[in-house]
């Protein structure tokens, strides 16, 4: 009994599984159907005189009469394109007969294109994105200043030779009105022999062009400071120094097929006689925003070295002081063999402003001697009121009151601690 219950269910199962796949099929076989009727339909409603006459309206009645001659071909227009609007031919556009010749269409204007404001045909550049940069070193020249110079070097490491190249100057401020100049340019710290330009006459913009050739090895080349003295040559042939360029060659990376084009503003020679232990030259400035005080060291002139030896090293070291308790210091790279080393050295220190009344720097120049230890040659403080009086105050409240502007100054140094 069991046995025949489930034989009945099976079968009225299959029977309606049956009865659902006939439906499914009926339904597509009665979609492709429609599909097919509704196409016909569309084809049949679509006269060919219709498109005849639509052309025929376009065309001027010369046109019209060669057509009527020809035999028409018919097409269907797809019905995605009725009720557009079709762009009249004008007089650059020509219909073309059956039986002419091909005619290449000629490249008339295209209002896709056209009506774009800035729009360039594909193929042609536009300059406005391959403009260079202005270059504004020969425009923007600070007050004061007394000329630009420009040079550059290159380092040949086979034959151990700095070649320098000397381009031109630019804005003198010569003593007259008239100005015939040219450069000298030495290789420190030998300042016995230079090299020297032609003299250019009567100009404030002179154009050298020149280039100069120095031997140095390769292990001395960093120690190493160029100099340019530029000078003008009046009318009774007597030399007048118009300002100096000092490049100290260390901080810059030399090679053969690295060629450094730089240009710096001339500085004035300090003429004063060194003092008793020399003179140092930093710039001082301060950040108020960041709390910075920013140390740059210079130069020194008219150091009294210990020993005459190209072994001779001298270095600076700056130590930042806050109630004359010593908070930290840096030291330069030293420098050999001269008694008027060449540094150009940054060094940063944090400095509340809330310190500035409290705080003061401490330059010393030291040199190396034989051994570990070393000889002051000369030191000197700078900071507020209660450190410092004269030039070092002044150098001290100038930095203050122009913040984030550096401040130059030279200052004599002494041998007291």
């Amino acid at each position: 009994m069991p046995e025949q219950a489930v034989a009945v269910a099976g079968a009225v199962i299959g029977g309606i599984l049956l009865f659902v796949l006939i439906g499914m099929t009926a339904y597509l076989l009665w979609k492709k159907f429609c599909c097919l009727l509704s196409y016909e339909k569309l084809t049949s409603s679509v006269k060919t005189t219709n498109v005849n006459a639509f052309f025929q309206d376009q065309i001027n009645p010369e046109m019209q009469l060669k057509s009527t001659r020809s035999r028409s071909v018919p097409f269907i227009i797809p019905p995605t394109l009725h009720g557009r609007d079709w762009i009249n031919l004008t007089n650059e556009e020509q219909v073309q007969e059956d039986s002419d010749p091909y005619m290449i269409p000629q490249s008339g204007p295209r209002s896709s294109f056209h009506s774009l404001a800035g729009a360039y045909v594909v193929g042609t550049i536009n300059p406005e994105l391959y403009k260079f940069p202005e270059d504004k070193s020969e425009t923007d020249f600070p007050d004061g200043n007394i000329g630009r110079l420009w040079f550059s070097i290159e380092y040949e490491q086979e034959s151990e030779r700095l070649l320098v190249s000397l381009i031109k100057v630019r804005k003198l401020q010569p003593p007259a009105d008239s100005c015939s100049p040219f450069v000298k340019i030495y290789l420190l710290p030998d300042e016995r022999s230079c090299l020297q330009s032609k003299t250019k006459r009567k100009t404030l913009n002179p154009q050298f062009d020149e280039n100069f050739v120095f031997q140095v090895s390769s292990k001395m080349l960093l120690q190493r400071t160029l100099k340019f003295l530029v000078y003008h040559v009046d009318k009774h042939k007597k030399h007048h120094l118009l300002g100096q360029v000092i490049f100290p060659l260390k901080n810059e990376v030399l090679t053969d097929d690295n060629k450094l084009v730089i240009w710096r503003d001339l500085e004035k020679e300090n003429l004063e006689p060194p003092s008793e232990y020399g003179d140092i030259q930093f710039s001082l400035s301060y950040n108020d925003y960041l709390g910075r005080l920013t140390v740059v060291v210079l130069r020194a002139r008219g150091l009294k070295l210990q020993e005459e030896s190209h072994a001779v090293g001298v270095y600076v070291k700056v130590s930042l002081m806050n109630h004359n308790k010593f908070i930290k210091s840096k030291k330069t790279a030293a420098v050999l063999g001269t008694a008027n080393p060449v540094y150009n050295e940054t060094f940063s220190f944090k400095a509340d402003q809330t310190e500035l009344d409290t705080a003061s720097l401490s330059l010393s120049v030291l040199q190396s001697i034989k051994g570990e230890k070393t000889l002051l040659l000369g030191r000197v403080v700078v900071g507020p009121f209660m450190y410092t009086r004269g030039k070092e105050l002044e150098h001290w409240n100038e930095m203050i009151s122009k913040p984030k502007e550096l401040v130059k100054r030279w200052h004599a140094l002494c041998h007291s601690m």
